[in-house]
């Protein structure tokens, strides 16, 4: 069984038992998290599709770790006039370890 969400603007498919990076969510390390904003869900051979979610469906999960991704360096340039600017970014994200999928009645 799979369900697809939507959490920080993207959309993830997930499994119970799988780990996925997400936008940063304001929980601490070790806390469960229920994210409903379930689209899609696929089971066997039959597929429920939201009308944008599907009601009553949601997923518990863990959060495993909170950090941020390697260093992405932005350097601007523009020739001929000395303009040079140089600035790194490391964006946060949330790990999630999902436990459990909680289907509609």
């Amino acid at each position: 069984m799979f369900v697809v969400v939507e959490t920080g603007g993207k959309q993830y498919k997930l499994s119970v038992g799988s780990t996925v990076r997400v936008e940063k969510l304001q929980a601490n390390v070790g806390d469960e998290v229920v994210l409903d904003k379930v689209l899609l869900v696929g089971k066997d051979d039959e597929v429920l599709i939201g009308q944008p979610y599907v009601e009553g469906a949601k997923v518990i999960a863990e959060v495993v770790k909170q950090d941020k991704y390697p260093k992405v360096i932005v350097f601007k340039f523009k020739r001929k006039k000395h303009y040079r600017r140089k600035y790194g970014h490391r964006q946060p994200y949330t790990q999630l370890s999902v436990k459990e999928i909680v289907l509609p009645q």
